[in-house]
């Protein structure tokens, strides 16, 4: 259907119109051929280039063929025009002589120069037009809002504020859960993750205190979740220190402890199992047992650099098991701490 509408153009608006089309995507195809080392590109690119050339070829030709018209082809004009001139009758003899004289000379062409003239504003006008559309393809995306339909990634809720427990009124500055959120739920999250082209697929956050401490313990927490892993932020406001809290790992099923500094704050990092919980909502509702979910990797880090009490953990895990290297909750530490305040001298 293309090729039947480009046939129906006039022959000096066509020619041009391929030209322009053939050389953008030429070149911009070898211009990715070049950068990504593709041969195959390479090839195409060379394919629409050499059509290019071809047609630049023919349009040249046409145009000498206009400014130099060959003898032989004014000969052959002027022996059609002869042709076509009415045969003499035998009576009329002495009056034919000067018709067929007049009929051998060429045709007259005062339209030819206005011809040539509206030939070229007729290319003129096509590689303009051309060139406009190329240049609003080119800059429209920068000055127009995006339509397309990729997923929007979680973000923190912005509702109403749950209130918080008692003890966070009387721990002295302490991080909120929704302020975790926004310290964790930041744009290049993914891409500290090693997964730059996911987004966050669920984002929470809880005002919790810490099990087993009768709500004494402030332990906000932020979580957010993404097609690979899932990280899981929090804050516990105990006078637990970092050597006391290594203690206890070597008492528990931790694995691959090891002990390190963390801007300048004492830290830790310990591996564990997440627990897996199945709830079944059919008939019954009944749940299935706890069972082993996959290892996770944690990043323990004191409150304050003097370590009097309290520590951030910083844990991620994959459903598949994977876990990401030991760098990138090292990366997510030294962007996340300085959002949660120091604890202040009792």
């Amino acid at each position: 259907m293309l090729g039947f509408l480009l046939r129906l153009l006039p022959f000096w608006v066509r020619e041009p119109l391929l030209i322009a089309v053939g050389s953008v995507l030429g070149v911009r195809i070898m211009y990715l051929a070049v950068r990504d080392h593709d041969r195959v590109a390479a090839g195409l690119g060379v394919v629409f280039l050499v059509f290019t050339a071809i047609r630049v070829y023919a349009v040249i030709r046409a145009l000498r063929a206009r400014r130099n018209p060959s003898p032989a082809a004014s000969a052959d004009g002027a022996a059609v025009d002869a042709a076509a001139q009415p045969q003499p009758q035998p009576q009329a003899q002495p009056q034919a002589q000067p018709q067929v004289q007049a009929g051998t000379g060429p045709r007259p062409g005062p339209d030819t120069p206005e011809k040539e003239h509206n030939a070229w504003s007729q290319a003129v006008a096509a590689v303009a037009v051309i060139g406009a559309l190329a240049v609003a393809l080119w800059v429209a995306p920068r000055f127009m809002p995006s339509d397309d339909n990729a997923p929007q990634p979680a973000s923190c809720s912005g509702g109403a504020h749950e209130a918080l427990p008692k003890i966070y009124k009387d721990t002295p500055q302490p991080v909120t859960g929704e302020e975790l959120c926004k310290a964790l739920n930041r744009p290049d999250l993914a891409k500290l993750l090693g997964t730059p082209g996911e987004t966050a697929t669920t984002v929470s956050s809880t005002n919790n205190t810490a099990p087993l401490t009768d709500g004494k313990v402030a332990q906000p927490e932020a979580e957010v979740t993404f097609d690979t892993y899932t990280v899981n932020v929090s804050a516990t406001y105990n006078e637990l220190s970092t050597d006391q809290y290594v203690k206890l790992m070597k008492f528990g099923d931790e694995k691959d402890i090891k002990t390190l500094t963390v801007l300048g704050r004492p830290a830790v990092l310990s591996s564990d199992h997440t627990m897996k919980l199945e709830i079944n909502l059919g008939s019954g509702g009944s749940g299935g047992p706890v069972e082993q979910g996959p290892l996770a990797r944690t990043l323990s880090v004191a409150l304050d650099r003097n370590d009097r009490g309290g520590y951030c953990d910083i844990t991620v895990w994959s459903t598949s098991g994977a876990l990401p290297n030991d760098s990138v909750l090292l990366n997510i530490a030294e962007k996340l701490l300085p959002r949660i305040p120091e604890r202040p001298v009792r």
